[in-house]
């Protein structure tokens, strides 16, 4: 069977899925065990892409990594623990298989290394969830997502050792890429926003792997070291955005490679289910260690239920163990299958993550410490909020705050953006738009305005309805981007401003200004 009869069936397996409202990852391993009942056998192409794929996604990763935020305790500490602790259960659950399935049989160090595996949380399923639910920039995303690159990292260096690669003494030359940052960040600026910038992005991650397989240092940890050098940057964090599509499209031949390996025998089935299972024992392991770490119980909440999962970080890591003859092919089978049960078990844990801290809110509450409790915001007269503090939400808050003053209180997660609204004496405030708890703190009786300037859809609407449900009877104003969204926010009592549209009649009225200005000037200079 050709390689793009391959994908169509990927295509069709992925769109079954969505609509079952599974994540189209388990569609795609799905399509992979179907494809290889009916006999098909993945050509090297597929092979190539799904390489291809782990790159971008290791890439990518670097791309993201921001050296202060991983080193709060709450990251590392949480992943640390975690590892730790679930490295000991999935060890004593492939010897109690042992005991109790005679025909499963895993080598001490294939233990290891397969639960090692089981470890991690996935990248991919977490941030498309996130991005699904509009909370993508929320506090509880950034932990998640700042655990998971703690954890890819751990992978990555598994990696590393494991191939059993010695670099050579030409890989000290690697060293004098640093000082090619600046040249490279330039070019990244001259290829300006479209393809050609996309087509730098791939050639630095694939041709920087290959020069640093060429010094003997496995290619995928040299694509997470480039991807490293740049972040932080303004491109870097575009970068990261155009390749996403890339990276997740190349994933899904990985994916389906996994799946044309076969299905596990019998007793691995079982396994297999039992270990997908286990996954949601993750949620309250990190959420003890969060809240125990100074970390609000909703935060901790939701950033834990995002992580009830197995990764396809971890097929890569029994995939090169099974190269070595760590593990056989048929437990990397296995954990594909895990994998799967693992993302069915998540999927509604993660819809449904704020109406389970609502239903719990109470009893979640005994485990917020003093340390978090004294760190509540204050809004004490604010009878505007503005929520999201970038360039849209800055500029709504200067003008607003000269006729109301100190009554406006901006409202933002990034810290380093409040100190910088701090340094220029607007006041501010941090918090999750979206915590029902933020506002219930609030005196919503005495807030006359709230102007949603997060220009994020998804997210509007979830504070619009958070706000609905607390009885808020002031009004509420939000920076759409398309009309569809302003007619649904509008349904719902919000009055929305289309950032495009708008947009166009303030630039005219601004050269309208100019225009009229012109002969005064023109006459004082005769």
């Amino acid at each position: 069977m050709p390689d793009p009869l391959i994908i169509l069936i990927a295509l069709a397996c992925g769109m079954v899925s969505r609509a079952a409202g599974l994540p189209a990852l388990v569609g795609y391993l799905l399509a992979g065990f179907i494809l290889h009942e009916l006999g098909i056998v993945a050509s090297s192409l597929l092979h190539t892409l799904s390489d291809v794929g782990i790159t971008l996604l290791l890439f990518t990763v670097g791309l993201k990594l921001q050296p202060r935020d991983l080193l709060q305790r709450v990251v590392w500490g949480s992943t640390v623990l975690q590892v730790a602790v679930l490295q000991v259960f999935f060890l004593g659950v492939f010897y109690a298989a042992e005991w109790l399935l005679p025909g499963v049989q895993i080598g001490f160090s294939g233990k290891l290394v397969a639960a090692f595996a089981l470890t991690f949380s996935s990248t991919v399923f977490v941030v498309q969830m996130l991005q699904e639910r509009g909370e993508a920039s929320s506090r509880h995303a950034a932990l998640a997502i700042g655990i998971l690159i703690i954890q890819d990292l751990l992978a990555v260096l598994f990696l590393a050792v494991s191939a059993g690669k010695v670099p050579g003494p030409e890989a000290l030359l690697l060293l004098f890429l640093w000082p090619l940052r600046g040249l490279v960040l330039r070019l990244l600026t001259l290829c300006g926003h479209g393809e050609l910038f996309t087509l730098f992005g791939l050639v630095l991650a694939l041709g920087g792997a290959q020069l640093f397989e060429l010094t003997g240092i496995k290619g995928d940890l040299g694509a997470l070291i480039i991807g490293a050098a740049l972040a932080g940057e303004q491109k870097a964090k575009e970068l990261s955005r155009n390749l996403m599509q890339f990276k997740d499209l190349f994933l899904v031949c990985f994916f389906l490679s996994i799946g044309l390996d076969g299905w596990p025998r019998g007793e691995l089935v079982v396994l297999a289910v039992l270990i997908g299972v286990f996954a949601l024992l993750k949620p309250p392991l990190y959420f003890l260690v969060m809240t125990r770490l100074h970390t609000p119980p909703r935060t901790a909440l939701l950033a834990s239920l995002s992580l009830a999962n197995h990764s396809e970080f971890g097929l890569i890591v029994l995939a090169l163990a099974a190269q070595q003859g760590l593990v056989g092919d048929e437990i990397s089978a296995a954990l594909s299958l895990a994998i799967a049960v693992s993302f069915v078990l998540a999927s509604p844990l993660g819809r449904n993550a704020h109406q389970i801290y609502r239903r719990w809110q109470p009893w979640l509450q005994r485990f917020e410490t003093d340390t978090v409790r004294a760190t509540y915001p204050d809004t004490r007269n604010a009878r505007i909020l503005v929520l999201g503090m970038g360039n849209i939400g800055t500029g709504a808050y200067d003008s607003i705050a000269e006729h109301y003053g100190s009554q406006v209180v901006g409202v933002d997660e990034n810290r380093r953006k409040l100190a910088r609204h701090r340094r220029e004496h607007r006041r501010v405030v941090a918090a999750d738009a979206s915590d029902p708890d933020f506002w219930r703190r609030i005196d919503l009786a005495s807030v006359e305005l709230v102007m949603l300037a997060l220009t994020n859809h998804a997210e509007n609407k979830l504070v619009g309805r958070l706000l609905e449900d607390l009885g808020y009877r002031g009004r509420i104003a939000a920076v759409v981007r398309f009309d569809e969204e302003a007619e649904e926010l509008e349904k719902h009592g919000i009055s929305a401003f289309n950032l495009y549209a708008q947009a166009g009649s303030g630039f005219a009225a601004h050269a309208a200004e100019h225009l009229q200005a012109a002969p005064d000037s023109t006459a004082r200079e005769s």
